[in-house]
């Protein structure tokens, strides 16, 4: 049933044996181990001088084993043999998220593995269009980050950056952003943005500005050869440059500027969106998409 109703642009493994996917992800944790020590070494180079975005582009064209990586695991409460949460229980070293099936005689083993942090989400079997509760749960811990990745990427940010994100409406509006438009994104404070890919590798720069720094982009811009109307139009937060950009991927193209829009609520901080060159990034082959295209076809192991 669950491979029927999942979308099918995620990637999943089925297991009718409980001990099969046990022995399958315990033997995760060593690739997420290496994936986790790459990432930082990115963030390593970076504070030695080397700019993020050309190396995020190139980890992402570079590690397709992360695709592989199990982000949630789910389980039914009920089995024979072993019920969820045992299985949970031998999964300790395994670092991804965990849903719990319940019946009716199940939900209150749920609440109390809930609130003791063992499962990160619980959905009631006889809930009606289970379908969409579990596919919307899922959604939402695939689109989460790691709590061990977002510290890390966290070490980028100036405490002004990290305190403008954690307004809600901020934080509410750049969740919806990202997840309508990529698969995967990070946020980083040198240059200040989030960089996104989509599930056919193209890459865009969401540029964020405060309305305080539009001053100095505006005189960035000039420097580079921006003049008359559409330096008006900067200062004004109409409009930003994507100078920054180009900066940290060397390029030699003519500055870009494209309409600005408010970030969560009006005055506060602006964003716009900036394609990056093809050329910069990553290898099209290595998409999610083609990667995909190549795994075995969905089928439960028995």
């Amino acid at each position: 049933m669950l491979a029927l109703v999942l979308p099918r642009h995620w990637h999943l493994r089925l297991f009718l044996r409980p001990t099969d996917c046990i022995s399958h992800l315990l033997q995760e944790p060593p690739f997420w181990e290496a994936d986790a020590w790459n990432q930082q070494q990115l963030i390593g180079l970076w504070r030695e001088g080397k700019p993020l975005i050309p190396q995020i582009l190139a980890y992402w064209s570079r590690y397709t084993e992360r695709y592989a990586l199990s982000r949630v695991c789910v389980v039914d409460f009920s089995m024979p043999g072993m019920d969820g949460l045992q299985v949970l229980s031998e999964l300790a070293d395994w670092p991804g998220a965990r849903v719990l099936l319940t019946g009716q005689a199940d939900e209150q083993v749920a609440v109390r593995a809930f609130n003791r942090g063992l499962i990160d989400q619980f959905i009631p079997k006889q809930t009606q269009d289970i379908s969409r509760r579990l596919i919307e749960a899922v959604e939402h811990l695939l689109f989460s980050s790691h709590a061990r990745h977002a510290q890390m990427w966290r070490s980028t940010l100036t405490q002004e950056q990290s305190a403008l994100l954690r307004n809600p409406g901020v934080d509410a509006w750049l969740t919806n952003f990202c997840l309508k438009h990529w698969v995967e994104h990070v946020v980083i404070g040198a240059p200040f943005g989030v960089l996104g890919m989509d599930a056919a590798g193209k890459v865009a720069w969401l540029q964020l500005e405060t309305r305080q720094g539009l001053q100095a982009l505006a005189e960035l811009a000039e420097l580079a050869g921006v003049a008359g109307a559409d330096l008006e139009e900067i200062r004004a937060g109409t409009r930003l440059a994507d100078i920054e950009l180009r900066q940290a991927l060397s390029s030699s193209h003519p500055v870009s500027l494209m309409n600005a829009f408010a970030v969560g609520e009006p005055g506060g901080l602006l964003g716009a969106v900036f394609a990056v060159e093809t050329r910069n990034g990553p290898d099209p082959e290595n998409s999610y998409s083609r990667w995909l295209a190549r795994q075995p076809k969905r089928h439960v192991q028995d």
